[in-house]
C-alpha cells in the first residue's frame, strides 16, 4: 500500500529549452503535469486527487522569465515570479493594476516562488472538488456545493453550469481589465488569446479553467500600450490579508476625458466561474465623473443579474461597494 506521507512515483524533466518542454508536454499531453512554482502543484500530488505519469519543470527555461518591451506594449513570460512583477519599475509606472493585483497573492514567502502563469492557470479551489470527490468538474455527475445543505460561502453568483466554483486567480482579472494577450504555445506552433477568451466557464468546458489544450504551455502574457498610465484600482476583499483567495475582488482600468470617464474596464473576481466583466457598469460609467453621486448611482447596478446560492448573498452587496470605492478613488 502506498504512503501518503511522500510524493507519488512520477518521471520528472527539468528540460532548458522550451523546444524541449513542449515535445514533452506533446509526449505526456494530459498525463503530464506543467510545473510553475509549485505553490498549487504539491498539494494536488500529496493529496492523491491528480495521477500525472511526469512532472515538467519549467524553472530553468530562461526564455520563459523577464519582463521585456513588445511591439505595442511589454511582454512577461510566465514563469517570471510575482515579486519580480511586483517590484518591476516599468510595471509599477505604466500597468499598476498587475503589480497591486499580484501583492495580494498569498503571502510573501509564496509570492517570491509563485509565477504569473501559475497563477493564471491554476486549477478552482473548491473543497468539495479538492478532496477528491467525484463532482461535475471532476468528471463526476453532481455539484456538492450547489444543494441546500452545501457549503457554499465562497462560490459563485455568476456563471454557473453545473459546477460553482469560483476562479481563484488575483492576476487574471487584472488581466481581462488590460485586454492582456496570452500566448500559447506547442509543438504544431503559436497561437495567442485574449485574456477574457482564455478563461473558460463550465458551460464550456466542464473540467477545464483555461483553454488551454493538453500539450500546450502558457509562455508569455503580452499587455497592450493601449492602458498604459491610465487610471487603475485593485481591491481584493479576503477572510485574511495573507493566503485567502478572494470573496469579492475589483480590478478597474479607466482612461478619463478631462475630468470624465472614458473607455473603462470592470473586472470582478470571486464572483463567478472566470473572471466577469461589468459590461453595463462600463456602459453606465461612460461620461461619468469621479464623485459621490456618479459613484452611487453605477454600483447600484452592479450586481445586476446574480443568481446567489444560500450562502453568498452578501457577496452582491460587496460587489455594488468594490465598484462604489473605485468610482470614488
Amino acid at each position: 500500500m502506498a504512503s501518503f506521507d511522500v510524493m507519488p512515483d512520477m518521471q520528472l524533466y527539468q528540460p532548458v529549452e522550451l523546444d524541449d518542454a513542449l515535445n514533452l508536454a506533446d509526449r505526456y499531453a494530459a498525463d503530464g503535469w506543467i510545473l510553475g512554482g509549485g505553490q498549487d502543484t504539491y498539494g494536488w500530488l500529496k493529496d492523491r486527487a491528480k495521477h500525472p505519469q511526469a512532472m515538467i519543470d519549467l524553472n530553468g527555461i530562461e526564455a520563459l522569465r523577464g519582463i521585456r518591451d513588445s511591439a505595442d506594449g511589454i511582454e512577461i513570460g510566465a514563469a517570471t515570479t510575482l515579486r519580480e512583477i511586483i517590484r518591476d519599475k516599468r510595471i509599477n509606472r505604466d500597468y499598476r493594476l498587475l503589480s497591486d493585483a499580484a501583492a495580494t497573492v498569498a503571502s510573501p514567502q509564496i509570492r517570491n516562488v509563485g509565477t504569473l502563469g501559475g497563477n493564471l492557470v491554476q486549477d478552482a479551489r473548491c473543497w468539495y472538488y479538492r478532496r477528491g470527490l467525484s463532482c461535475y468538474r471532476a468528471g463526476g455527475n453532481t455539484c456538492y456545493a450547489d444543494t441546500p445543505d452545501g457549503i457554499n460561502r465562497e462560490h459563485c453568483i455568476f456563471g454557473a453550469s453545473r459546477c460553482v466554483a469560483v476562479t481563484p486567480s488575483d492576476t487574471a482579472t487584472a488581466m481581462v481589465a488590460l485586454e492582456a494577450t496570452m500566448v500559447v504555445q506547442s509543438v504544431a506552433g503559436e497561437r495567442t488569446v485574449s485574456a477574457e477568451d482564455f478563461f473558460v466557464g463550465p458551460d464550456t468546458h466542464i473540467t477545464q479553467m483555461t483553454s488551454l489544450e493538453p500539450g500546450e504551455i502558457l509562455t508569455a502574457v503580452r499587455i497592450p500600450a493601449k492602458w498604459a498610465g491610465k487610471k487603475f484600482y485593485f481591491e481584493k476583499i479576503a477572510d485574511r490579508n495573507v493566503w485567502d483567495f478572494a470573496l469579492v475582488s475589483i480590478a478597474v482600468a479607466m482612461s478619463m476625458d478631462g475630468d470624465t470617464i472614458g473607455d473603462s474596464r470592470f473586472v470582478c473576481g470571486g464572483v463567478a466561474c472566470t473572471p466577469h466583466r461589468l459590461r453595463h457598469v462600463e456602459n453606465a460609467a461612460r461620461g461619468k465623473s469621479l464623485s459621490d453621486e456618479s459613484a452611487d448611482a453605477v454600483a447600484s447596478i452592479a450586481a445586476d443579474g446574480a443568481r446567489p446560492l444560500n450562502a453568498n448573498q452578501y457577496k452582491l452587496p460587496m460587489m455594488e461597494n468594490l465598484v462604489r470605492r473605485a468610482m470614488r478613488a
